[in-house]
């Protein structure tokens, strides 16, 4: 047996295995270990301080020593870390680089981001059938989900709610045709339905939970660990909206393989600096604007513009280009937001629009006289 088998075989035997550990880990976490710190992950974080599950079971933690100026550079879940093996209060001491980390824009002025969870390999994005569709929302949760790293899946939950195959059907295919190379399951946690599909993908590897609340992640959370293990509160009937069953974020193990991460609904989804995510949910209208005349063009009316003539066409729904430049509208100004030499190429884009606006104008006046 070779250096790396027995690696392997050490990684798949380590006590943390089924919370994620392996060979990787294992080498990231070396230079720590001569130093006698012990690893674990972070399946818990509130007000400064982590649960931590080792070895030797779950610690408490403060993040004090790892806590900087950058919001994305906090702990949380999902994070690998380096923990100090006693002490009152014991630390944190590093977390180990990230394979992948789901961020998102916060309400604040200086556009912060915020770190959801860490070192995912699978963003569930749960979607409640008991209200109207929102392909917009789904749409935003997707391209957060590829700017992570993570493969997305949709779960349209509460499926006993659409007793008409055909309408679930035309269902699904809206949203597969919003989420294109994205796995679309239905489910009905209520009645375990459509539940071995779900269990099998996310049966290694890391998932996040994400939806609004009320979408049902509670129920479809505890239908995969196999246990009551979070809260559940009826949504409102008016909205579909619920309260915030789960108030943070909280890695669980699965019965079948893998952790699950559960996260707080999300009412606010915004972009962080999510181009390519964009880029990959709407990947049909990248493929087109290659074959534009222009390099720039933006699809307004530009000659030669092949996005425009697939709307013409009926082939592009118009809801998918508007919502395509809405998104990246937005994520344009979150990152011109603290790069300012973006802001000065807005600036002079809106400028030259409106210069050819003017003109514009003044061409048709010209021809009214």
């Amino acid at each position: 047996m070779n250096l790396s088998s027995l690696s392997a075989s050490s990684a798949s035997s380590h006590p943390l295995a089924p919370y994620g550990w392996d060979e990787g880990w294992e080498a990231e976490f070396a230079p720590y270990a001569e130093q006698g710190l012990l690893p674990g992950r972070v399946v818990r974080v509130d007000r400064g301080q982590c649960d931590v599950v080792t070895a030797g079971g779950v610690l408490r933690a403060d993040t004090a020593f790892v806590t900087p100026h950058d919001p994305l550079r906090v702990v949380c879940t999902g994070d690998w870390v380096a923990v100090e093996p006693g002490g009152n209060p014991r630390y944190v001491r590093m977390y180990l680089p990230r394979r992948t980390a789901f961020v998102r824009s916060t309400s604040s002025k200086r556009s912060e981001g915020q770190i959801l969870a860490a070192n995912v390999d699978h963003a569930v994005v749960a979607v409640s059938l008991a209200v109207e569709l929102d392909l917009g929302r789904v749409e935003r949760f997707l391209a957060l989900a590829w700017e992570s790293g993570a493969q997305p899946v949709v779960v349209l939950t509460k499926a006993d709610l659409v007793p008409d195959p055909v309408v679930l059907a035309h269902l699904v295919q809206d949203v597969e045709t919003t989420a294109p190379g994205v796995p679309v399951l239905t489910v009905s946690a209520l009645h375990g339905d459509g539940l071995d599909a779900l269990v099998s993908l996310v049966g290694s590897g890391t998932s996040v939970l994400l939806g609004q609340s009320g979408a049902g992640k509670s129920t479809l959370a505890n239908a995969l660990v196999g246990d009551d293990v979070m809260d559940v509160q009826a949504a409102r009937d008016v909205d579909g909206k619920g309260r915030h069953t789960t108030t943070t974020r909280n890695l669980l193990p699965l019965p079948s393989g893998g952790v699950l991460i559960d996260t707080p609904g999300l009412r606010g989804v915004g972009l962080f600096d999510a181009e390519s995510g964009v880029g990959q949910v709407f990947s049909e209208i990248e493929e087109l604007a290659e074959q534009c005349r222009f390099h720039d063009c933006v699809h307004e009316s530009e000659p030669g513009c092949a996005v425009r003539a697939a709307v013409d066409s009926g082939a592009l729904p118009v809801r998918r280009l508007d919502s395509y430049r809405k998104l990246m509208r937005e994520n344009q100004w979150i990152v011109a937001k603290t790069d300012a030499r973006l802001r000065s190429e807005i600036r002079k884009d809106w400028k030259r629009k409106g210069a050819q606006g003017r003109a514009a104008m003044e061409a048709k006046r010209g021809r009214w006289k």
